[in-house]
């Protein structure tokens, strides 16, 4: 509770709210609260022990704020760009979406429309999200670390690589993108999503936050045809369909590596290794099928 006194006292709105008056939240690597001050409900994150080792506080904030803008994500009140601090206010009758809620193919179509809001409307975020180069940051860091790399390593680069080839030789214009949509971040109303959380947003090819989600949210083919054809209004391009099966695989192998660098920081929340071996078996299994082959040639078709 010390934590999240100091952080309170840091905030000039919150300064004269009791900190025992607040509840705490869910939340993964940060820790949230919820705070009610008069006819304001805000949410209060604290930002993860370790975090700012590879997150971009400042270019958090502008994505965060874009995307507000935007109409797509949560107001934010305040930023401490030193360290991610923020408040942002509470979505009144939100509920936060999971798997099993995303079942409703109603809320997946509503994630496929503020996808399309969040690329098509928002002002352009600080910085580019370069997957590989991501990818290759993680390495050194657990180079750095000493940490213990999954079995099958090394094979799951010469497979990445060949991905990496055919999306380089169809290059796209990057848009404002969320880059981390587990289901979780996600706010339903029953009308519109809410999508909160850009630590890890950047401009990024729009078909990896459907293929992030595609993964988060364990969809099938049904709830993939749902999401791509509200966000494309129609039926998609097959090319469109074959750069999102490619991010499905590039974003396990990222979070497995994501979830190695918890592990190697002793993270408490979870079993980090356990998460990062889940992500990383998946990876393997998808890119082995001969459906992922076609996929990945379906990219260059492009026109």
């Amino acid at each position: 509770m010390s934590e999240l006194n100091e952080a309170m006292a840091r905030i000039p709105l919150l300064r004269d709210v009791d900190p025992a008056t607040v509840t705490r939240l869910a939340g993964l690597t940060n820790i949230n609260y919820l705070v009610e001050r008069g006819n304001d409900r805000l949410v209060v994150r604290l930002p993860g022990a370790g975090t700012s080792e590879y997150i971009n506080r400042v270019a958090e904030e502008v994505a965060a704020r874009s995307a507000a803008a935007a109409d797509v994500n949560a107001e934010v009140v305040f930023f401490d760009k030193a360290d991610g601090l923020m408040v942002t206010r509470f979505v009144d009758g939100a509920v936060t979406m999971n798997a099993e809620r995303f079942r409703d193919l109603g809320a997946v179509a509503r994630a496929g429309k503020v996808f399309r809001k969040l690329h098509t409307t928002a002002a352009p975020f600080a910085i580019d999200f370069q997957l590989f180069s991501v990818i290759d940051e993680y390495k050194r860091l657990l180079a750095d670390k000493g940490a213990q790399l999954p079995d099958g390593f090394e094979a799951a680069e010469v497979q990445a690589d060949e991905t990496r080839r055919a999306l380089a030789a169809a290059p796209r214009a990057l848009v404002p993108s969320h880059c981390d949509p587990l289901c979780e971040n996600f706010l339903d109303t029953g009308e519109r999503m809410v999508l909160i959380d850009y630590e890890y947003s950047g401009n990024n090819d729009p078909m990896w936050d459907l293929g992030d989600l595609s993964v988060e949210g364990l969809f099938g083919p049904e709830q993939d045809a749902a999401l791509l054809r509200s966000y494309f209004d129609g039926d998609p391009p097959a090319h469109e369909v074959g750069r999102m099966v490619a991010y499905k695989a590039m974003c396990d192998l990222l979070w497995a590596l994501w979830g190695v660098i918890q592990h190697a920081n002793a993270n408490p929340v979870d079993d980090f290794w356990a998460y990062a071996m889940g992500r990383f078996q998946r990876f393997q299994t998808l890119v082995a099928s001969p459906e992922y082959s076609r996929h990945v040639a379906a990219i260059l078709t492009a026109s």
